[in-house]
């Protein structure tokens, strides 16, 4: 566990992020409950974060957190702050990986995480989730010599996929539903899988595009790869929370649809999917899709699959 080091973003950022900010909410009547009432008599917040979703949420060089889904949490935070009027709030970061994510959330040892998790509605059964901040299709990842241009083209081959993710079951279900005899191989995180691709021992990376985008632009060579093949699903990005703690879920909605409407999701989503990022300047030129700018105009929680 490591204490937050404040969102460093490119130039010009920390001012949007700063003109957001609402003014200071009035507290509402009565004591706060559940995550509130945890987060104010600890004096600090478990945020957990991933280490190595590129752009969403990564460690830069210095080691410090930061990306897009992890400036959407601060915002969050600052608005607890406001709420529980403690603006001395400790930040506790959490590492998290796909396999520990949820036991971390529905044991108490984090609050909040604003990552790459799918809302799905089998979490449901676990854990709660915010209204959606980003929205996107399953594809994959191949090497533009492979000839890899659709599904079938994978059968019998080995294939890779994140462990625990939303992905590695709708890659499972493709296999058995198709009888495609895939050498379906799970890892730990974003970058093995990656390594496996780069290394063949992998014919193609089966996860969501804009992770698929990050991994691209961070190789020696992105103009090696591709990324291919018709949607397998479109699925959304929203923050965790613990289930049956309605106050804390309408402060973080109120934080998210008040981005989106506002029109600064928008500039946020460009800073970090049309510019260079931190911290090697790349630029995953990946522009702001349809259904992204409709889910911005309607900020809602529903899950895709």
């Amino acid at each position: 566990m490591k204490l937050a080091a404040r969102f460093t973003p490119l130039a010009g950022a920390a001012a949007m992020l700063l003109a957001f900010a609402a003014p200071a909410a009035q507290a509402q009547g009565g004591d706060p409950e559940g995550t509130l009432k945890k987060i104010r008599d600890d004096g600090a917040i478990s945020l957990g974060v991933h280490e190595s979703s590129v752009p969403f949420a990564y460690a830069d060089s210095a080691g410090h957190t930061t990306g897009y889904s992890y400036a959407i949490a601060l915002l969050i935070v600052d608005e607890i702050k406001r709420e529980l009027n403690l603006p001395g709030l400790v930040v506790r970061e959490v590492p998290i990986t796909p396999q520990n994510r949820i036991p971390l959330m529905t044991s108490s040892q984090i609050d909040l995480e604003c990552g790459s998790t799918t809302h799905t509605h089998a979490r449901d059964d676990q854990v709660a989730f915010s209204d959606s901040f980003f929205q996107y299709a399953v594809r994959m990842l191949v090497k533009k010599t492979s000839g890899i241009a659709d599904y079938r083209d994978l059968a019998g081959k080995p294939v890779v996929t994140t462990a625990g993710s939303s992905d590695e079951r709708l890659l499972r279900k493709l296999d058995s539903d198709q009888h495609l005899n895939m050498r379906i191989m799970s890892v730990r995180d974003h970058p093995e899988a990656f390594e496996a691709l780069r290394t063949d021992r992998a014919v193609a990376y089966v996860m969501d595009e804009p992770l698929l985008y990050g991994n691209k632009a961070e190789a020696a060579r992105p103009g090696d790869y591709a990324i291919v093949g018709p949607p397998l699903r479109h699925e959304v990005y929203a923050c965790m929370l613990r289930k049956g703690d309605a106050p804390f879920k309408k402060l973080v909605d109120r934080v998210i649809d008040r981005l989106e409407t506002s029109g600064e999701a928008q500039k946020l989503y460009d800073m970090w999917f049309t510019q260079p990022i931190p911290p090697r300047g790349l630029n995953l030129d990946y522009p702001i899709p349809d259904e992204m700018k409709a889910l911005f105009a309607h900020p809602n929680d529903k899950p895709l699959d």
